[in-house]
């Protein structure tokens, strides 16, 4: 993989006339993990919507470069993975049909081999031809990893990781951390102590504006 950094500058979101955060800076190099920590509605899942290129900041900027060369922003999701509580799946088609169909909505080459992989990686093969609305909520937090991963991702976006996960599960999502942390960037937004402090460095989106940094 090339060599990934993430640059935040002065990212700011509001709704409805209601500033959410403002004044966010951060740089995330290579082969580095980062936790985005706060209270429900400090705007965790804002802050990662807007760094997988969902959203638009109200002011700010933030940019990810590859060897040096920035990505150009209506490419970013060929670059970032995304695991989130708010991702749909298709739940009339089973793991596998799913998979399928997003490696050919994205455009990318990925051999049928490489996706049993996949859910042999997140638990799923053996019920890789059921249909998903079949599967229990753990499950389905495990496909959408199978999902992130499918592209090969530089930047992996986890929000709410470990959520719904049994044990099993979070020692597939600690692994799935630890593996991608050495090939390119590992951002978190969480609230769980341990997810916390397993990351190199972390952003809490609580704190006063006027002292509001990075832990590292």
């Amino acid at each position: 993989m090339p060599t990934a950094i993430l640059h935040a500058s002065n990212l700011a979101k509001v709704f409805n006339r209601r500033s959410i955060f403002s004044n966010i800076n951060f740089v995330i190099p290579h082969g580095r993990s980062f936790a985005i920590t706060g209270r429900n509605g400090s705007g965790k899942s804002t802050l990662v919507k807007i760094l997988a290129g969902v959203i638009s900041p109200n002011d700010g900027n933030f940019t990810i470069t590859l060897d040096g060369t920035e990505v150009k922003r209506d490419d970013i999701y060929r670059h970032v993975g995304l695991v989130a509580p708010y991702l749909q799946l298709y739940e009339e088609f089973s793991a596998w049909e799913n998979l399928d169909l997003f490696r050919k909505l994205r455009g990318v080459d990925v051999p049928d081999v490489s996706l049993d992989g996949l859910l042999e990686k997140v638990g799923l093969y053996k019920r890789k031809h059921d249909l998903v609305r079949t599967y229990s909520s753990g499950m389905k937090q495990r496909l959408k990893y199978a999902f992130a991963l499918l592209h090969e991702p530089e930047v992996l976006l986890l929000d709410e990781p470990t959520s719904n996960l049994d044990a099993e599960g979070m020692s597939m999502v600690s692994e799935v951390i630890a593996v991608h942390r050495t090939k390119g960037i590992v951002i978190v937004a969480t609230n769980v102590r341990e997810e916390v402090q397993r990351c190199d460095a972390s952003l809490d989106l609580d704190a006063d504006p006027a002292r509001q940094g990075v832990r590292s």
